[in-house]
């Protein structure tokens, strides 16, 4: 069973999502400030994050900005706010979709079941023994890659970079996000480590393929694979 957690400080507002989510075949859990939010996804096993901006003690997007250190579990936002900026800002943090109050129980419902069929098409790879994206493949079992069936020399930090990509094809990568996962050391701002591992892969790559692009650079946001 899927479990979704609700941040959400009014109460009225938590149980009536909570409920209407249970009714539909959901586990659900409640949150009531930015504290217990950032909490529960740490120490839960969640398949969904319902976020409410306006939490007490932490905010919902220094709740967003935290998890996404640690986790990449999805985030349906839920705000007062309905001005475009704020709807970019919060995608570009992290969020996985944004819906404006007051909504329909149904129209959270089919946003719920969007994200989470999103999420499970990006992640259904994860017991196959091999990733694969246009002519690179990884063979997770031996620690290989090739592109084209020719066979490329990466580090352990190149093959984490790339693995962590395949997994999730459609992701949009901080340098932050990259660094700690790779690495697993707090990221301080200097974005020089992932920028030369970056450079290196790229060159591999186009070497082993130069009329293919892999990886595309979001200037000020991170990296994705290249559409």
């Amino acid at each position: 069973m899927k479990k979704i957690l609700t941040a959400e400080d009014d109460k009225e507002i938590n149980r009536l999502i909570c409920g209407y989510l249970s009714s539909q075949g959901y586990e659900t859990l409640s949150a009531q400030n930015g504290l217990d939010a950032v909490r529960m996804v740490r120490e839960e096993d969640l398949s969904l994050l319902i976020l409410d901006l306006m939490l007490p003690y932490r905010s919902g997007d220094m709740v967003l900005q935290a998890i996404r250190q640690f986790s990449d579990v999805p985030v349906i936002v839920v705000s007062a706010k309905s001005d475009t900026r704020s709807k970019i800002d919060l995608l570009r943090m992290g969020a996985d979709d944004y819906i404006t109050k007051p909504f329909d129980l149904d129209e959270l419902l089919v946003r719920v079941e969007a994200v989470l069929r999103r999420y499970e098409k990006d992640t259904d790879i994860h017991g196959c023994a091999q990733l694969s994206y246009k002519g690179l493949v990884l063979d997770i079992t031996g620690g290989t890659a090739s592109v084209n069936g020719i066979p490329i020399t990466l580090t352990s930090k190149e093959y984490a970079i790339l693995e962590l990509m395949l997994r999730r094809p459609t992701k949009l990568w901080s340098k932050a996000e990259l660094f700690e996962s790779v690495w697993g050391e707090t990221y301080l701002s200097d974005d020089t480590t992932v920028k030369v591992h970056m450079s290196n892969i790229r060159s591999k790559l186009k070497k082993a393929d130069p009329d293919t692009g892999y990886i595309e650079t979001v200037w000020g946001m991170g990296y994705k694979l290249t559409p």
